[in-house]
């Protein structure tokens, strides 16, 4: 049986082969890379979801820090393996169309998920890293929204990362992204007044010089086409990122205790998703519950709990996605289950 490291990088490792393949053989290695993220994905999350014991507990697990730095790594000459393949031409119609998908939904679930592994290391060095892969999806200040605002606010009005009750993704999406960009860059003004007078020590300088940069390197890739396609390929990552965030706290709320302050964050706060192939595929995002609670705890040791202390969603992570494009399926599905967790919900009839 190979061990949860081994199965971590196989799973994540699959998915920068056949991109590779694609961007040397075209055709179906491209079909392939797709499928693999879709629906071979969604169908291994049923069957073996399904059949498959709970994760035996470690105490060890020698080399899983090595596989974040890994994709992270490897997440930039992949971004220009993407650009280069989009813009040069030479695709068919359904070629480019799945490649830019393919390339996408890494992007967006494996990158982001290991970025924001990543962020919540203790060393400087692999922050940086998942810092940068941010940058290059257009969306650096996550970096700092996460970790100053998300986790400190979670569950509550104060965080634009937490989807209220009744919002759809559309109305989600847009609030998020503005409201973490504007309280991210308080927090860190804040911090940056405390050192010298170096205009160019304030992070956010770092977020958007970088963001500039990519787009260079993307226009001298492949010209305007290459701009285009590259802030396509970003802005849908970022989407993807911010469907998870809506999706794994959809709801719940914090309760308020004295003096106004909310109660502390526990496992009621977040959605989670135990299915087998996507929490892997995802680096354990998907056990969100015990990563808000240990927010330090690396992905390899998150744990989902017991279904009934934890709210769980019914489907994998990417099929609560998927519905959740669907506002009214979406609340149909997810209202009744929220009330069950926040007392004094009212659903729709």
């Amino acid at each position: 049986m190979p061990s949860r490291v081994t199965i971590f990088a196989i799973i994540n490792l699959l998915g920068p082969v056949l991109l590779g393949l694609g961007v040397l053989f075209d055709g179906l290695w491209i079909a392939a890379a797709f499928l693999y993220l879709t629906a071979f994905a969604m169908l291994l999350d049923q069957i073996v979801g399904v059949v498959s014991a709970p994760d035996e507990p470690d105490t060890d697990f020698p080399g899983a820090e090595r596989l974040p730095l890994a994709l992270g790594l490897i997440h930039f000459p992949l971004m220009v393996l993407a650009v280069w393949t989009l813009a040069r031409g030479g695709l068919s119609i359904w070629e480019w169309v799945l490649a830019f998908f393919a390339f996408g939904l890494f992007f967006g679930q494996v990158s982001n998920a290991n970025a924001h592994e990543l962020i919540h290391r203790a060393e400087r060095w692999p922050r940086r890293l998942g810092t940068a892969v941010y940058v290059t999806h257009l969306f650096g200040h996550h970096a700092s929204a996460h970790p100053k605002i998300h986790h400190r606010h979670v569950a509550t009005d104060q965080d634009p990362n937490t989807a209220r009750f009744g919002e759809s993704f559309y109305q989600f999406a847009v609030r998020a992204w503005l409201g973490s960009y504007r309280q991210a860059l308080r927090a860190e003004t804040e911090l940056w007044r405390q050192l010298p007078d170096s205009w160019w020590q304030h992070v956010y300088v770092t977020y958007v010089a970088g963001a500039l940069a990519s787009c260079l390197i993307a226009f001298l890739i492949g010209g305007v086409a290459g701009l285009a396609i590259y802030v396509a390929l970003a802005s849908y990552a970022t989407m993807q990122l911010l469907m998870s965030d809506y999706v794994q706290h959809y709801g719940l709320r914090r309760r308020p205790m004295l003096a106004g302050k909310p109660e502390p964050v526990g496992p009621q706060h977040s959605w989670n998703a135990p299915h087998w192939f996507s929490t892997y595929l995802m680096m354990a995002a998907p056990r969100h519950s015990d990563h808000h609670s240990h927010p330090s705890k690396p992905y390899i040791a998150l744990d989902i709990g017991e279904a009934e202390q934890v709210p769980t969603l019914p489907y994998s992570l990417p099929v609560m996605g998927f519905l959740a494009l669907h506002p009214k399926r979406w609340r149909r599905v997810m209202d009744p289950l929220v009330a069950k967790w926040v007392p004094g919900t009212v659903t729709p009839d």
